[in-house]
C-alpha cells in the first residue's frame, strides 16, 4: 500500500477518534445537564412544599396573634373601664363612709358608760382603717386613669415636715424609737398635698418597720434641688424585692416584731411611686437587709421671689361653737342627718337644703342669716358647690365664711376655691378636724 493511503488512514482515524471523544463528552454533558434538570425539579418541589408549609404556618400565627391582640384589647378596655369608674365613683363610694364618721362621732357624745365608749372607739378605728384603704385605692385608679394632676405652686419645707413630725411622733415615742427630723426653710415647686403624701407614706413605712433604734428624716440643697432623705434603723429590704418593693400590695417580709402595727396593705409605696412619677420628682432607695433603708425624694427648689400661702392656725380645742348658725347644702339623706345630728351635739343651729334655690328659700327669712355654710361640690341637678357658695354670698350681700366637704380632688376645684376664699375639706370627715376648722372661720 502506498506511504500516501496510510498516511491518509491515519489521519482519518485520528478525526475519527477525536470526533467520537467528542460526541462522548456530548453525551456526558448532556448527562450531566439532565442530571441537573431532575436535581433542579426535586429541589423546587421541596422549596414548594417547604414554602406551603412556612405560609401555613405563619397563617396560624397571624390567627392566634390577631385572637392575643383580641383579647389583649379586650383586657385594657376592661380595665381602663374599672378604672374610670373608681376615678368617677369617689364621690358615690365615700358618702357613706362619710355619713358613718359623722354618726360615730355623734353618737359617741351620747355614751356614758365605759363600754359604750369602747365600743365606739373600735367602731371608730375600723371605719378609720377603711377610709385610708379606699382613699389610696381611689388615688391609684384616679392617677391611672389621667383624672388627677399635679398643682405645682411654691412649697414650704419647714411647716409640711413639722406637721408630719407632729402627726407620728406619739407611735414613734409609744415604741421607743428616736425621732428626729432636720428641716428646711428652703421652698420647693412641687403639689402641696401630693409631696405631703409622699413623705408621710415613706416615713410611715420607716416607723412600722423599726422595732429599735430611730428614724431620721432630713433636707438637703443640691444645687438647683432638694432632697429629702428618711432614713431608718429597721429590717431593711432583701435584694431579691428591690424590683417590685413599688408594686401593689407588696409587703416587706418582716417578722412580725418589725410590724407591730399590722396595717400595712402594701399600698404606701405604690402611691408614693405613682405620685412621684406624676410630680416628676426622683425617688430612688438603697437598703441592708437587718439594718435598715434609705429613701430619697428629689426636687426642684422655687425660682425668684416666693409667696407662700400662710398656714390655718389651729385655734384652742375649748372654743366653742354655741349658737352657730349653718346652712347645710347637701343632697345626700344620710351625710345630711349624720352632719345635722354632729352640729347639733355642738349647738349649733342647722338648715339644710339640697340645692341652689333651696338655699335661696332658706335665706328668705331674714331674721336668719347663716354664719357660716358648708356645702358638698356636687348637688342635686347638676349644681356646684363653690358655685351655690357664691351665689348665697351675693343674695346675702356678704362673705360669709363658707366650706365645701368633697371627695372631688381636682386641682381646678382648689384653685377655683382658693380664689373665692373657700376653704376645702376632703371626704370623709374628722369631725375634731371640722370643728377645728368651723371655729377657725368663725374666729
Amino acid at each position: 500500500m502506498p506511504v500516501r493511503d496510510i498516511t491518509d488512514i491515519e489521519r482519518l482515524r485520528k478525526i475519527n477518534a477525536a470526533l467520537i471523544s467528542r460526541v462522548e463528552r456530548s453525551m456526558d454533558q448532556q448527562a450531566n445537564a439532565f442530571s441537573l434538570f431532575q436535581t433542579a425539579i426535586n429541589l423546587e418541589g421541596q422549596v414548594r412544599s417547604r414554602t406551603e408549609e412556612l405560609r401555613s404556618t405563619l397563617r396560624r400565627l397571624e390567627e392566634s396573634n390577631v385572637d392575643l391582640l383580641a383579647a389583649k384589647e379586650q383586657a385594657e378596655l376592661a380595665n381602663q373601664s374599672k378604672t374610670r369608674f373608681l376615678a368617677a365613683a369617689s364621690h358615690d363610694v365615700l358618702q357613706p363612709l362619710n355619713a358613718a364618721h359623722l354618726s360615730i362621732s355623734a353618737l359617741a357624745d351620747l355614751q356614758t358608760t365605759e363600754e359604750g365608749r369602747r365600743l365606739i372607739g373600735q367602731v371608730e378605728r375600723s371605719l378609720t382603717t377603711i377610709s385610708h384603704l379606699l382613699l389610696t385605692l381611689l388615688d391609684i385608679s384616679k392617677l391611672d386613669a389621667g383624672v388627677v394632676r399635679p398643682d405645682i405652686s411654691d412649697v414650704a419645707l419647714d411647716p409640711l415636715l413639722s406637721s408630719i413630725k407632729s402627726d407620728f411622733e406619739p407611735i414613734a415615742e409609744q415604741k421607743g424609737l428616736k425621732f428626729q427630723f432636720r428641716t428646711s426653710h428652703a421652698v420647693v415647686r412641687s403639689d402641696e398635698t401630693m409631696l405631703r403624701r409622699i413623705v408621710q407614706n415613706i416615713v410611715s413605712n420607716a416607723v412600722r418597720y423599726t422595732s429599735s433604734g430611730g428614724v431620721l428624716v432630713g433636707a438637703r440643697k443640691r444645687g438647683t434641688t432638694i432632697r429629702i432623705d428618711v432614713v431608718d434603723t429597721g429590717c431593711g429590704i432583701p435584694a431579691d424585692q428591690y424590683e417590685a418593693i413599688f408594686d401593689e400590695f407588696h409587703r416587706c417580709s418582716a417578722t412580725p416584731e418589725h410590724d407591730v402595727s399590722g396595717a400595712g396593705l402594701g399600698l404606701g409605696l405604690s402611691i408614693v411611686r405613682r405620685m412621684a412619677d406624676a410630680l416628676g420628682h426622683r425617688i430612688g432607695f438603697t437598703s441592708v437587709t437587718g439594718r435598715g433603708t434609705v429613701f430619697r425624694l428629689e426636687m426642684p427648689l422655687a425660682t425668684g421671689p416666693v409667696a407662700v400661702r400662710p398656714k390655718v392656725v389651729q385655734p384652742p380645742r375649748g372654743y366653742g361653737l354655741f349658737g352657730t348658725r349653718v346652712l347645710l347644702i347637701e343632697d345626700d339623706r344620710r351625710v345630711i342627718e349624720a352632719t345635722t345630728s354632729l352640729l347639733s351635739s355642738w349647738r349649733c343651729e342647722v338648715k339644710q337644703a339640697g340645692s341652689l334655690s333651696e338655699a335661696i328659700r332658706c335665706l328668705r327669712d331674714t331674721g336668719w342669716i347663716p354664719d357660716v355654710l358648708i356645702a358638698d361640690q356636687h348637688l342635686e341637678g347638676g349644681d356646684l358647690g363653690s358655685q351655690t357658695i357664691i351665689e348665697v354670698r351675693a343674695y346675702l350681700g356678704r362673705a360669709v365664711p363658707a366650706l365645701i366637704v368633697t371627695a372631688d380632688h381636682s386641682p381646678a376645684l382648689s384653685y377655683s376655691a382658693r380664689a373665692s376664699g373657700i376653704e376645702l375639706m376632703r371626704k370623709p370627715v374628722k369631725p375634731a378636724e371640722l370643728r377645728a376648722l368651723l371655729a377657725h372661720l368663725l374666729a
